[in-house]
């Protein structure tokens, strides 16, 4: 069986700030975790949030970012507002003028977007509407292996895969890729479903195109690896 996918983690200098705004931007509550803190989704989104404590520094734009949907413009400039009421800031990454996606950066950089209303492509979503990837078609396909969601999305080298449960997309867009600048601040962990053994699963997403690394921001006990784009990635320990 598949593993489930459990956690979207943050590294930041901050965990507990980033904690803090990320729960009031989506109203989910929060637990503490050793240095961290998890958000608990309150909605369909299906994995938690962690933000863990690092030393890295933050190096170029993120190859991953949340994509947040609303439901008029009157609900977007809410949402944007309550953002930057929270500590979020206006980002330019290029989106130009004409854009109407709102594209914010949190209190430590990382980047999301405020998606405009109507969005077809996320029409049947919730607030999570993506977690939007830079990446090759090759790993979406892998990540459709590795979780076992099927493709929703396969063209001009574009894809997206989603929970057959439902909740947010995950999406990659295709070369060019952006250069790789060190350690992602965003990677996601993953869990055995039940009695899985951790090892076999790690030697399952290897014959996918994955690798083991030496080391990586992992939980004890965890499996730091990286998918064959060369994001990294956590195999957990079988809860």
């Amino acid at each position: 069986m598949s593993p489930r996918l459990a956690a979207l983690t943050f590294s930041g200098h901050q965990p507990r700030l980033l904690g803090d705004f990320w729960g009031g931007v989506l109203g989910w509550d929060s637990v503490n975790e050793g240095d961290g803190v998890v958000l608990l989704p309150s909605d369909d989104t299906g994995f938690r949030i962690r933000f863990v404590p690092t030393q890295d520094a933050k190096a170029g734009q993120n190859p991953m970012h949340l994509d947040l949907t609303s439901t008029s413009l009157e609900d977007q400039q809410q949402r944007v507002a309550t953002a930057l009421t929270l500590g979020a800031r206006h980002l330019d990454i290029g989106q130009g003028a004409e854009a109407t996606h709102v594209v914010l950066a949190d209190p430590e950089g990382n980047e999301f977007c405020v998606i405009e209303p109507g969005n077809r492509f996320l029409a049947d979503c919730g607030l999570v509407g993506a977690l939007a990837c830079d990446g090759s078609q090759a790993v979406g396909y892998f990540w459709s292996e590795a979780l076992g969601w099927p493709l929703v999305w396969d063209q001009d080298q574009e894809t997206a895969i989603r929970s057959p449960h439902g909740g947010p997309k995950i999406t990659w867009g295709g070369p060019p890729l952006m250069p790789k600048l060190g350690r992602n601040r965003l990677h996601l962990d993953l869990e055995p479903v039940g009695v899985g053994d951790q090892g076999r699963e790690a030697e399952r997403l290897v014959s996918l195109g994955a690798h083991r690394l030496d080391e990586g921001q992992c939980t004890s006990g965890a499996v730091p690896m990286a998918d064959p784009d060369g994001n990294e990635f956590c195999l957990l320990p079988p809860g």
